[in-house]
């Protein structure tokens, strides 16, 4: 039986690859070349890539990693650093880490590649964050003999421009289950479970009360924040903004709450760990996550405005201090009748917090 994968199943393949430690081969036309997430790498490789006499293998960041390095990106949003000679698993993960900068404080200077095409790095990077792995990876050229023996060899190959392609697109959802669940403060409830394409993650919907599909429902898009919705961290509002629009949707009767598996904004918890502890170093949220190599926002906001699609419902009212989520909203099609403010009682711990979404997010307060 021969089964075809489809390009969205090989880049949740890749993606799955690069976490548990496996390179991957990533071609773009006549060009490939074997890629390494330096998270996951370990003595073993680090050793067979230093033995690569390839003068082209190079470390691939973000530019918001190389700005913190003083790492000139002549390839715009990403730096191509050449590997130094006598590189080390230690120097590799205090280049990208920027929690080790402390521990580490002299690594450069770094010399940056500047010819040459750039999409296979660049689809390397964004597999790492797909991952929720440090956005660095090792990427080492292969001649065509090689490539053609790896493939033999059972290791996963995609061309840049399919990862490329999935990164950009919204990933299609679809309804796995659904079932009538009493919660204690929104009564019977009925709760969707969705599931992405790649099978990689998970989104929720609780459906409260009977909501009409011709008038406009109340909407909270929530994205996962363990630390402050399970076990009340007081460095975010997100369990605070929870509990408020669960309130909310109770006293109106009826509306959704959807909730997103994007974590810290979409770079997972324990890259969203790692900001934290920057921010324990004085920076704030947005210098955090720029510093780890990431932009301040990384969620896909367009998959809760499929969620509300596929449950029947064109117009909403949104729960949200958010500009960029009435935005997203109103460009997936869906009439944003109304954006309802979701204002709680800031704390001495997270109202610097605060203070940075309003100035650098936008947010409304």
């Amino acid at each position: 039986m021969k089964i075809q994968t489809s390009s969205i199943e090989q880049t949740a393949r890749l993606i799955n690859e690069l976490k548990v430690g496996r390179p991957v081969i990533i071609q773009d036309n006549e060009l490939a070349s074997l890629t390494f997430a330096v998270e996951t790498l370990n003595a073993e490789l680090i050793a067979e890539i230093a033995a690569n006499k390839n003068e082209k293998k190079h470390l691939a960041i973000t530019a918001r990693r190389a700005e913190t390095l003083s790492a000139i990106p002549y390839d715009g949003d990403i730096a191509r650093i050449i590997l130094p000679s006598s590189f080390s698993f230690e120097w590799l993960l205090a280049t990208a880490n920027p929690t080790l900068d402390l521990e580490h404080p002299l690594k450069g200077p770094f010399e940056t590649m500047r010819e040459g095409r750039i999409d296979i790095s660049k689809a390397s990077l964004e597999l790492c964050k797909e991952a929720q792995l440090l956005p660095a990876s090792i990427v080492l050229p292969l001649n065509k003999a090689t490539f053609a023996l790896l493939k033999t060899q059972q290791f996963l190959w995609q061309k840049s421009s399919e990862i490329l392609d999935f990164i950009e697109n919204e990933t299609p959802l679809f309804k796995v289950s659904s079932a009538q669940v009493p919660l204690k403060s929104l009564g019977v409830s009925r709760l969707h479970v969705f599931r992405d394409d790649t099978g990689l993650s998970e989104h929720y919907a609780i459906e409260s009360g009977s909501p009409t599909h011709s008038d406009p429902v109340l909407v909270r898009l929530h994205s996962a924040c363990f630390t402050g919705d399970l076990i009340g961290s007081l460095k975010c509002d997100c369990g605070s903004q929870l509990q408020a629009s669960i309130e909310k949707i109770s006293d109106f009767g009826s509306g959704i709450l959807i909730y997103l598996n994007q974590e810290g904004r979409g770079i997972g918890l324990a890259n969203k760990m790692r900001a934290y502890e920057l921010q324990n170093q004085g920076f704030d949220t947005v210098e955090a996550n720029h510093r780890l190599g990431f932009e301040d926002e990384e969620r896909d906001l367009r998959i809760g405005a499929q969620i509300v699609k596929q449950l029947g419902y064109s117009k909403v009212r949104l729960l949200t201090n958010n500009p960029e989520k009435v935005k997203c909203v109103s460009e997936m099609g869906i009439t944003v009748t109304e954006r309802i403010d979701l204002i709680t009682k800031p704390t001495t711990e997270n109202l610097n917090y605060l203070k940075t979404k309003a100035a650098k997010s936008g947010h409304l307060f």
